[in-house]
């Protein structure tokens, strides 16, 4: 018998806020979160646009011994997790007696790694390297330090998956508890903001760029004059469960997860093809049960780039057919927030939907003969939808999308 998969609690950090009010607030005025970094142009850097994301404060909360193994990124998900459990109602007491799990997206650790083998070099000895070092650099230290330190003891890993790691991670959770082999599972994705996670990216000259630098216009996508993304970050955290573990604890039941649809390329290594992304739609509307016309709306993936929104509009169109749901973006505020993406998308396409409205793909102007196929919606309006889907794709050929209902 399969199990009902439930959300129980979110909490998010991002440039957007760092609570959900906040956050519902910045999407539905369409606000940006979007600033231009003098200190990445001194850099070397070809794009000066980034997201603004907050410093996370954990003194607090955790003491110093333990915040030395915790890279930027862990931060934002100790912070996102730590009102995630909360608004699920997970007091520690009762973590404390169960196997609640955590598998969280993560895909690089770039600015950890890079500062303690500068020390290695500087000083020519491993010592200097710190003894936090090690856990900080790894790709599952969210997941490590986040296990031990609310002291969950249920699954505890990590999905790499390039830009759909955040939502790979959700996916996961979902098949796990559907099956009964886990009850509750906090799931989510973290990425660190810095510049050094994302310096190889401009390098590729995939960023955007701008003649008169306004940071707030940069994002575009799917409009005709999008020329590349903006780099983003934070953490974004949901807490999954059976639906009969919400009800037995009495647990607030925000929505439901009601399918998981993936697949890979097979392809080029960093530019999208149409089939790819389409087939992952197509197995998650599989799986539901739904009719395409039950979905009232579409979360996108689309970053922004020429090919990458180009090809994910067509995947739309092809697979919704003669239904038009209305599609946004919602990186035309946050830029790329990549490893986490997946999963504060979730959220934002939550926010919405509990709150009567679909926020604007900011920066739509017009569309270009490619993006033309699909009802992408310009500015914030005020609609009712119960049902959604979510789109993440990655740098592999990678593709997962969720379908989330309202309960």
């Amino acid at each position: 018998m399969e199990n009902r998969v439930v959300i129980t609690g979110m909490g998010i950090w991002s440039c957007l806020g760092t609570t959900l009010d906040e956050v519902r607030q910045s999407l539905y005025d369409g606000k940006s979160g979007i600033v231009f970094s003098q200190e990445r142009v001194d850099a070397g850097f070809r794009s000066p646009f980034c997201a603004d994301v907050p410093k996370a404060d954990l003194k607090p909360y955790v003491n110093r011994n333990f915040r030395q193994f915790m890279p930027e990124e862990a931060q934002y998900a100790y912070m996102s997790t730590r009102d995630a459990l909360a608004a699920a109602r997970l007091e520690q007491d009762y973590i404390d007696a169960h196997e609640v799990g955590i598998i969280f997206g993560n895909d690089s650790v770039a600015e950890a790694t890079m500062k303690a083998l500068d020390k290695f070099r500087q000083f020519g000895s491993t010592a200097a390297c710190g003894s936090g070092a090690i856990f900080q650099s790894m790709n599952s230290t969210v997941t490590m330090n986040l296990a031990c330190l609310f002291h969950l003891k249920g699954i505890n890993l990590t999905a790499s998956a390039a830009c759909a790691s955040g939502s790979q991670s959700i996916g996961l959770a979902y098949l796990l508890i559907k099956n009964g082999l886990q009850e509750c599972v906090v799931c989510g994705g973290a990425q660190e903001a810095n510049m050094y996670g994302v310096a190889s990216f401009d390098g590729i000259q995939s960023f955007a760029l701008r003649e008169d630098n306004d940071a707030t216009k940069a994002s575009r996508p799917f409009d005709r004059d999008r020329n590349g993304l903006v780099p983003g970050g934070g953490a974004a955290t949901l807490v999954l469960e059976s639906y009969e573990s919400a009800v037995r604890r009495g647990a607030p039941i925000l929505a439901e997860v009601v399918s998981w649809g993936f697949s890979g390329n097979g392809d080029h290594i960093s530019t999208p093809n149409v089939a790819g992304p389409a087939r992952s739609l197509e197995l998650c509307l599989e799986q539901s049960g739904l009719k395409a016309t039950e979905i009232g709306y579409v979360n996108a993936h689309a970053t922004s780039t020429k090919i990458g929104d180009a090809r994910e509009a067509q995947a739309i169109a092809q697979v919704f057919g003669d239904y038009c749901p209305p599609v946004t973006s919602t990186k035309g505020q946050t830029g790329h927030e990549m490893w986490m993406a997946g999963a504060s998308e979730i959220i934002y396409s939550l926010l919405m939907m509990k709150n009567d409205f679909i926020a604007g793909n900011v920066n739509f102007q017009n569309p270009d003969d490619e993006t033309a196929c699909i009802d992408v919606v310009p500015e914030t309006r005020q609609a009712h939808f119960d049902i959604f889907m979510s789109n993440s794709f990655g740098f592999g050929g990678t593709n997962s999308t969720l379908i989330v209902k309202n309960l």
